[in-house]
């Protein structure tokens, strides 16, 4: 009697060990399935938003170095551009764009004495081969927007010197829409063949939107290059994003309007005329 039991409770305990083994190795298969379930699941989503969450950094929070990009979403081309009482010469074009280039670029050969005070951040122009745009010409536009009145200079405390050699702070780079993607997206920026982005010591504008400009914006070409300029150079300076402040009211230069103006005018300018600046809420 006393086996019997002996070999009943033995038979009893090796059933239960065996059970128990059972269900921590099947706990463990679902503990490791979820665990790299989740796993893809950050990877995937850091991968599909990291050009959002930079774009969507508060105001300060973007200093030299950090990566922004224009646009959460690529603009809508319209067939032809909204009307303006302009000179059609001067209206954003419909003119078929490049979309790849050699890849290399060209510095221009171009320099001018500094503009502003305070911080004077040296930069050079550099264009793709293939684009079909002059590098001194884009340089010498580049110049005229970052020295204007109602530029980023009118803050007192920043400057900017165009030069063609020598310690540059920062690179302004036009890149035909393959190559902007190829060096936004080594920085987990996706400005889909679109948009343009600011990324380490480079400013990279698309060829696309330097040449089409962007259906939202109604005003002339040359306006939206100098939105350009003054949108990813005002990263460059510590500058977040901001929203429209008001129906009516000019939008920020640092509002993302490649996004839709959400009821405010366009504009291209940090300060209007009479030296305001022109804000907006700050987008988190």
């Amino acid at each position: 009697m006393g086996r019997a039991r002996s070999r009943s409770a033995s038979s009893h305990a090796g059933g239960r060990a065996r059970t128990g083994r059972g269900a921590y190795l099947l706990f463990g298969m679902i503990f490791l399935a979820l665990l790299g379930a989740t796993v893809y699941a950050v990877k995937s989503g850091g991968q599909a938003h990291a050009g959002t969450s930079a774009a969507s950094a508060a105001p300060g929070a973007l200093q030299d170095g950090a990566p922004s990009i224009e646009g959460d979403t690529p603009p809508q081309e319209t067939a032809t551009p909204k009307a303006t009482p302009k000179a059609s010469a001067s209206k954003p074009g419909t003119a078929k764009v490049p979309t790849h280039g050699t890849g290399t670029f060209s510095t221009a050969d171009a320099s001018a004495q500094p503009v502003g005070h305070g911080d004077i951040r040296r930069y050079e122009v550099q264009v793709e081969g293939g684009t079909g745009v002059a590098s001194a010409s884009a340089a010498r536009e580049i110049q005229d927007i970052l020295g204007d009145p109602r530029g980023w200079t009118d803050d007192g405390r920043d400057g900017f010197q165009l030069v063609s050699s020598g310690p540059a702070d920062f690179v302004i780079k036009i890149a035909t829409p393959d190559t902007v993607d190829d060096i936004c997206g080594a920085a987990g920026l996706h400005t889909h063949g679109e948009v343009n982005c600011d990324v380490g010591a480079t400013v990279v504008v698309n060829l696309k939107r330097w040449i089409l400009g962007s259906p939202e914006f109604d005003g002339p070409i040359h306006d939206y290059r100098a939105l350009i300029i003054n949108h990813e150079v005002g990263h460059r300076i510590g500058h977040g994003h901001e929203g429209c402040p008001g129906t009516g009211k000019l939008a920020p230069v640092m509002m993302q309007q490649i996004d839709g103006l959400h009821g405010c005018k366009a504009n291209a300018w940090p300060y209007d005329s009479n030296g305001h600046y022109i804000q907006g809420p700050p987008v988190a």
